[in-house]
């Protein structure tokens, strides 16, 4: 089909679906036309109109979870959770808008009143990634809905269709067609989108690369807000812990859940060097049980493949050159079909590597430091320029205060993995990771501004000094 984006099955390499490729212009010309007349509805309404697409997804529950799972390879069951996460931001979204954006009434001099409210900044461009192309813009598109914006939402060319299914849903519970615009089509429609000089802002979340461009770009812009959730090379630590069996768990489900490709994945295992051969050893045999395969096989698999074999290539280069770069091997990244993206999970003793590079590793490749004292352990974890999630495993509280006092991440867990973050809470990070406007709870922030009044009801105003004698 030519000019138009294709999207296949990660698992079976089969064709899902495919949709013309769209145009940027159109778009935000459509959500221009129509953002002020839903920015006009009483809140109620909208907050009525959000409720009613929480309804729908859950009407749809199963039909969106099998479509999801199919076009990233996650295993069913994730793609269950990951739905569930969708209906539950719109009640979070809600009581969000109210604690972080409600109207107030400030202490004012002479009688006078003064109000604090928030405005919706107008059109706002949603760039979605593909690892949850559905929960996380999701959680822009929400808030920004219930600010009363018109969103343009281009979602990841590698999983168009999770997004188109998402729109449908909005524009099903009555969130007008002109405030709610997809956009289809790859990097080029991206790149369009976000130099469009007629939207208000954008909120993305994806790679460091693409998201320092746009940091770049917006330089210029101040007048356009910019949210960025860009990932991390975040860390994990185990110290001090006799519990090696839970240990490994932790370790496991952060560096392996969703095939590694979760932003707050660990990256790097950072292990007290008493601790470490009993450690690995425990990780080792856990690994060797977990079932790789396919979204809907029987048993259900821990991870499915990775998104496409071009990842896959790219992943398979970068264990390579950390091997090069004097990487010993724990257990090799292999490919059982060189025909589909499908991994094994990898760990590779990075301590007496010559070059430790700052990268995120967007698979199941975890690297492996051993640490002599508890200070070092915190070094490694902070050589990095990313600020994402951090974890600590141990059973010594006052290790765990050391840690969060001494660690750089927006999230900071202890005795839990470094993924698996609440939509209750904000949700981002520092250098690299972000700049500064963390999504989730706190993405009310980002999708309204405050505007403060100084009001009074009749003019009573004059001027006591510095006028001459009449």
């Amino acid at each position: 089909m030519a000019d138009a984006i294709i999207s296949h099955e990660p698992a079976t390499g089969a064709e899902l679906w495919s949709g013309a490729i769209g145009d940027a212009d159109d778009e935000v010309a459509a959500a221009r036309a129509g953002w002020a007349s839903w920015a006009a509805q009483p809140l109620t309404v909208r907050i009525e109109t959000m409720r009613r697409f929480g309804n729908v997804v859950r009407q749809r529950h199963e039909a969106f979870a099998d479509l999801l799972a199919r076009e990233t390879g996650k295993p069913l069951w994730e793609a269950r959770t990951e739905v569930d996460s969708v209906i539950a931001k719109v009640d979070i979204s809600v009581s969000a808008y109210a604690e972080r954006t409600a109207q107030r009434r400030l202490e004012s001099p002479m009688g006078s009143r003064m109000a604090l409210r928030h405005k919706p900044h107008g059109v706002l461009a949603v760039l979605g990634p593909y690892n949850f192309p559905a929960h996380l813009p999701n959680g822009h598109i929400v808030p920004a809905l219930l600010a009363g914006n018109a969103v343009v939402f281009k979602p990841s060319e590698k999983t168009p269709a999770t997004g188109a299914f998402l729109v449908d849903c909005y524009r099903a519970a009555g969130i007008p067609e002109a405030c709610i615009r997809l956009l289809i089509g790859g990097p080029a429609e991206g790149k369009a989108l976000a130099d469009h000089p007629d939207i208000d802002g954008l909120l993305f979340t994806g790679s460091a690369r693409t998201g320092l461009a746009l940091n770049r770009a917006f330089a210029a812009k101040p007048e356009k807000i910019l949210a960025l959730e860009m990932g991390g090379n975040n860390p994990i630590i185990v110290w001090d812990t006799p519990d090696l069996h839970s240990a490994a768990v932790l370790v496991i489900q952060s560096a392996f859940t969703t095939a590694g490709q979760r932003c707050t994945a660990a990256r790097r295992l950072i292990v007290e060097d008493r601790l470490y051969q009993p450690l690995i050893d425990a990780i080792c045999a856990m690994v060797g049980r977990l079932i790789v395969g396919s979204p809907h096989d029987d048993p259900q698999p821990f991870m499915g493949p990775v998104i496409d074999n071009d990842v896959a290539d790219q992943l398979s280069e970068s264990f390579l050159a950390l091997l090069m770069r004097g990487g010993r091997p724990i257990r090799h990244l292999e490919r059982p079909d060189a025909d589909r993206p499908f991994l094994t999970p990898a760990l590779i003793d990075m301590t007496a590597a010559t070059e430790h590079p700052d990268i995120e590793l967007f698979g199941p490749i975890l690297q492996v430091y051993r640490a002599a004292d508890f200070d070092a352990a915190i070094a490694l974890a902070n050589n990095t320029r990313y600020g994402l999630s951090a974890a600590l495993v141990s059973q010594t509280p006052a290790l765990y205060d050391r840690f969060w006092a001494g660690i750089r991440a927006g999230i900071v867990n202890w005795n839990r993995p470094t993924n698996g973050a609440s939509s209750s809470a904000p949700f981002g990070g520092i250098g690299w990771s972000g700049n500064h406007r963390p999504s989730a709870y706190y993405a009310a922030d980002y999708c309204a501004y405050p505007v403060v009044s100084n009001e009074a009801e009749a003019a009573r105003a004059n001027i006591g000094i510095g006028l001459r004698d009449a």
